[in-house]
């Protein structure tokens, strides 16, 4: 049987030691969140992820959800109370804004906490956290009154929310939506078609379930500049906020998927139903891009999870499992063989994994941070450079670490060799349920596109020039700090390609875009691979520092983060020079083949 242990000691001296977190205390919110209290909120998060989601995750990916004759959806078993237990918490209202029942913390805490809960049970997780995605929307874009209507009790659980994009006759192309909305007299539309892939489109776990769904509202223009967003409950909402009667909302059937069965994917007809506009008539792509990116920093953190939890499973199976003898000589001579971790390989895919892991965290912290500081800072200029930052690492986080996520899940299932194919040690889940984030809230393929097509050239290429010089003021720093060599050479090189990469790019995509396609999953990778690198540069610095003030106790903690950060340096980071090399290979034999010929 699997098992799972939130690594809260890894994220508390990422927070704190690596990205200075008590430097912030200045900002909303901050201050009333002292390294103290995130300490206790973190473990008790921990134990929640433990001790109530954890226990129901192998379970409820056997069980699956159930659509009922009466269109309602059955949960696995032990879902609802452990998302009862969540709600009472307080979990989902840590982050949110105060004025509709939130704690107004910092999101960067509901980030990390969110590890542990995709590590524990990533389909539970989903429900929640689809709902704070459409809580951002519905933030940014709604009226006073809608907000009201629905903040309070989203935040709080008691409803749950969804995005409704995907149709049937088209995915990513959004400009194709046939979902229509008809004008009422009372302000309200009648919203009619069909969505698919809704994750959470239906279930009883919560008293009602607010849909966002694009739409085109009747005459509005083709494409893309013809959508509108509207807030669509599945129950009707009386004036005292009561929930009433069903909505012309239905689940029409539930996805049989490879993974995440735990959570309701479903296809939901919209039959006439009563729906609110939310934002402006025909922007409602700008308002769902609030959710989508919510939702895709929520997918990168799910990458990092599943390959956390892969991780640590491996890690037991390869010191249980005893099998042949280390090529040195016998470690275990009282044995029949020894544990397959003295073996050189399996160390090699375990510090594969275990070198991404640590990085991907402190990433996803440091631009959690950032997007603190984009919404909270007091100072422009902090807020425009962390703005930048998020918008920048967005589709790098989201294509790069749920890559490399599901690569390790695999990975980490071969350690068990032919035990990892067998469903009752649990690998094949991680597996599974690793992969969808590859595909969805933008396939990887669309987010490298969106890096090297909008974010780059974004306001003349400001945030990458940002990002260079942060990257590149580092190594200037620690330019004599002969220590940290290892780290800022590998380092050097990779920023390096980075840039070469981005200037031929800048040299050879305007006049023919298809070399900025041809590239954009090279690119991306590489941009990820610089990224991880440079956290790891920040923490060997922070690890070399305190282990010559004493350590405190944690040498050899401190040390074997040295270690793991040595090998990403050495093993990992030499692929930026790939990357680049394939990027500046161009589109010519990539498009020279006609389409017959595949």
């Amino acid at each position: 049987m699997p098992s799972y242990s939130a690594p809260v000691d890894d994220t508390l001296f990422l927070l704190n030691d690596v990205m200075g977190y008590e430097r912030l205390s200045n900002l909303r919110g901050f201050g009333d969140a002292t390294p103290d209290v995130v300490e206790a909120i973190l473990r008790e998060g921990a134990k929640l992820a433990e001790e109530v989601m954890f226990p129901v995750n192998q379970s409820g990916d056997q069980e699956g959800c159930v659509r009922n004759d009466d269109g309602t959806v059955t949960v696995p078993k032990g879902f609802k109370e452990a998302y009862d237990t969540f709600c009472e918490g307080g979990w989902g209202t840590l982050s949110a804004d105060p004025e509709y029942g939130g704690q107004g913390l910092p999101h960067a805490l509901t980030a990390m906490f969110n590890e542990y809960a995709s590590s524990a049970n990533m389909a539970l997780a989903m429900y929640p956290g689809l709902t704070a995605g459409a809580v951002a929307a519905l933030q940014v874009h709604a009226t006073d009154e809608i907000k009201q209507k629905y903040l309070p009790n989203m935040i709080s659980g008691k409803w749950t929310g969804t995005m409704n994009l995907t149709e049937p006759h088209c995915g990513t192309d959004l400009g194709m939506i046939r979902t229509k909305a008809v004008p009422q007299a009372d302000g309200s539309y009648k919203i009619s078609g069909t969505k698919i892939f809704i994750s959470a489109g239906e279930h009883g776990m919560a008293e009602n379930i607010v849909h966002l769904v694009l739409a085109r509202i009747e005459g509005a223009p083709e494409g893309v500049k013809g959508i509108s967003l509207f807030v669509v409950p599945r129950n009707e909402i009386h004036e005292d906020g009561s929930v009433g009667e069903r909505n012309g909302v239905s689940c029409g059937s539930i996805e049989h998927k490879m993974g995440i069965n735990g959570n309701a994917t479903c296809v939901m007809n919209y039959d006439d139903a009563t729906g609110w506009l939310v934002g402006t008539e025909n922007k409602g792509l700008r308002a769902m891009f609030v959710m989508m990116n919510e939702a895709r920093l929520g997918v990168a953190v799910q990458g990092l999870a599943q390959s956390e939890i892969a991780y640590q499973n491996a890690v037991e199976y390869a010191k249980d499992r005893i099998q042949g003898r280390a090529l040195t000589g016998p470690k275990s001579p009282d044995k029949a063989a020894d544990p397959i971790i003295v073996h050189p390989d399996v160390r090699r895919t375990l510090m594969q994994i275990r070198s991404f892991n640590e990085a991907a965290r402190a990433l996803i912290i440091w631009t959690a941070l950032h997007g603190d500081i984009s919404h909270r800072s007091e100072d422009e200029g902090e807020r425009q450079f962390s703005d930048d930052m998020m918008g920048l690492m967005t589709p790098v986080l989201k294509g790069v670490l749920t890559d490399i996520g599901f690569a390790n899940a695999v990975n980490a299932q071969q350690m068990y060799g032919g035990h990892g194919y067998i469903k009752e040690w649990g690998m094949d889940q991680y597996v599974r349920d690793a992969r969808i984030a590859m595909i969805y809230e933008g396939a990887n393929g669309v987010q490298a596109l969106d890096l090297v097509g909008r974010k780059l050239p974004a306001n003349g290429g400001r945030a990458v020039m940002a990002f260079f010089k942060e990257v590149g003021d580092f190594l200037k720093d620690n330019k004599e700090n002969e220590g940290l060599a290892p780290f800022t050479g590998p380092l050097k090189k990779g920023l390096d390609d980075l840039q070469q990469a981005t200037m031929w790019f800048m040299q050879n995509a305007m006049a023919k875009p298809d070399n900025a396609g041809a590239g954009s999953n090279e690119y991306m990778h590489l941009f990820g691979l610089v990224a991880l690198g440079y956290m790891w540069a920040k923490i060997a610095k922070v690890a070399q520092e305190q282990v010559s003030a004493g350590a405190n106790g944690k040498e050899d903690w401190l040390q074997n983060k040295l270690t793991f950060g040595r090998y990403y340096m050495e093993r990992t980071m030499p692929e930026t020079s790939a990357h680049l090399a394939r990027i500046q290979t161009g589109a010519d034999t990539m498009m020279a083949v006609n389409a017959e010929a595949f």
